[in-house]
């Protein structure tokens, strides 16, 4: 009945066996010296065909600022979207952690795209003192459009970035949506892409308090291990978060989770789009769906228990009254929860359409 977050979600009970095992195996190294954290670079590197360094932390903010610290100097940019994360919902930790500056990109459907990153440093005078350097490019994957890069679309940002000496960073809390809605190899959407460093995701897709920093270029990470110290997301007892991430990587489980979670959503969207005054703002491409509803359907929705974020968007077209809605699937959402919400909408609309003045007059 909750479509307002994956967040709002329990773990996986894989995940949560895991961590039992853990803490049953006895006394272990601390610091990430455990045997656990030190098959995840193994593990990761399988996965991603490629040498990697991985880092966990507990919180997706951590793994963004503190991985984009590792990219940009003080005096840097950090070139992303306007509705991106790290711009709007993380107060200020990417500057605080990193010095450097967010420099705002006007995105469509969420994404970056090379002529509006271009656009953006025209006016920008590369090597003078006075002016913010642009320094590094961060997408999120899937994007906060609820919409997803294809390999061809981050290739393309990869490419100008290296045209131009920029660092690439991938914010990854729904990087498994993103890969089982592509169906693609992690690395075609990553380091081959042009990716340096990944953020990688695991809170919103099952886990309890799990995120990975995933250096693909692993010259970056020499001096992470101080990085993540200092800013206080090293965990004494690390081997309870890697324990998450080894259940959440074994049998593909991250990406079984994320295609349930994706399939909900397709299925939740489907069922909304032929009722009246009903429209999406943006493809459905991963977990997320950005719905216009009537208030009467809202209204009703609302009254029949479910829960979803308001998203604040005026109406595109105010005749029509319809706002902006967010609803979110996730690992455990069940058919028969999205079924009941997309009946509870018909029977809406139905009254809502009963309660017209047309309606009245006939």
């Amino acid at each position: 009945m909750n479509f307002s977050s994956d967040n709002v979600t329990g773990a996986h009970p894989a995940i949560v066996e895991a961590l039992a095992k853990a803490a049953a195996a006895g006394p272990m190294p601390p610091y990430g010296a455990d045997p656990i954290s030190e098959r995840l670079n193994a593990r990761l590197a399988e996965i991603f065909e490629h040498e990697v360094a991985v880092f966990p932390v507990a919180t997706g903010t951590a793994a963004n600022a503190l991985s984009l610290s590792a990219l940009v100097p003080p005096w840097g940019g950090i070139l992303a979207t306007d509705e991106a994360h790290v711009e709007v919902d993380e107060c200020g930790a990417v500057e605080a952690m990193s010095g450097a500056r967010i420099q705002i990109v006007p995105g469509v459907e969420g994404k970056l795209t090379p002529e509006a990153l271009a656009a953006r440093i025209a006016p920008i005078r590369l090597g003078d003192q006075h002016h913010v350097q642009p320094a590094a490019v961060s997408l999120t994957q899937a994007t906060e459009a609820g919409t997803v890069y294809t390999p061809r679309e981050v290739a393309a940002i990869g490419a100008f970035a290296k045209e131009r000496g920029l660092r690439v960073h991938m914010d990854g809390a729904r990087f498994g949506n993103a890969v089982a809605g592509l169906g693609c190899a992690p690395a075609e959407i990553t380091w081959k892409a042009g990716v340096d460093v990944l953020s990688f995701g695991a809170t919103k897709n099952g886990a309890l308090a799990e995120e990975a920093v995933v250096f693909f270029d692993t010259a970056l990470a020499a001096n992470f291990l101080y990085r993540r110290k200092r800013a206080g997301h090293l965990v004494s007892k690390m081997r309870f978060l890697s324990a998450q991430l080894d259940a959440y990587l074994a049998d593909d489980l991250w990406l079984k989770n994320a295609a349930h979670a994706n399939e909900m959503a397709t299925r939740l969207a489907l069922g909304l789009i032929d009722l009246p005054g009903v429209e999406l703002d943006h493809p459905v491409d991963a977990n997320e769906i950005f719905v216009r509803l009537p208030p009467g359907i809202a209204d009703g929705l609302k009254a029949g228990g479910f829960h979803f974020y308001d998203w604040g968007a005026p109406p595109a077209d105010p005749a029509r009254d319809a706002t902006l809605y967010r609803l979110v699937t996730a690992f455990d959402t069940a058919e028969a929860s999205v079924d009941a919400f997309i009946a509870c909408a018909a029977k809406a609309a139905d009254s809502a359409a009963d309660a017209s003045p047309a309606a009245e007059s006939a």
